[in-house]
């Protein structure tokens, strides 16, 4: 499919396709014309790319997750080492701790609008 559908089939803008095309994060096919050919498979591959994102993982480590999500990495070197991991794990953690802040502050937030309306202001 094109580039145009490719979009709207997976939500995700055409701009963001060509952009995760410059990443190395997909690698669409060519129809005879040059334009893009998305199968099904990239598509499905996009919505990863954007569930990732969304989830705040920066394009490099994603660029390293992709491969082991198919099955193993594209130049044969394990995906799991140690030091991909612990960068992992250091991320979780500060998002974990960002998840923190924002809870505090709604309890916060929350409490004085409590006071808010008991009080009448």
């Amino acid at each position: 499919m094109k580039i145009g559908e490719a979009s709207r089939v997976s939500g995700v803008s055409a701009r963001s396709l060509r952009h995760y095309e410059d990443e190395g994060l997909i690698v669409p096919g060519r129809f005879g014309n040059g334009f893009r050919d998305y199968c099904q498979s990239t598509i499905d591959r996009v919505l990863v790319i954007r569930t990732l994102l969304e989830s705040g993982l920066p394009v490099r480590l994603i660029r390293e997750i992709l491969p082991g999500l198919n099955g193993g990495s594209d130049d044969g070197t394990p995906v799991s080492c140690a030091e991909f991991l612990h960068e992992v794990r250091s991320y979780r953690d500060r998002l974990a701790t960002r998840v923190t802040v924002l809870r505090d502050q709604q309890a916060a937030l929350d409490a004085y609008l409590e006071q808010a309306r008991t009080t009448g202001r």
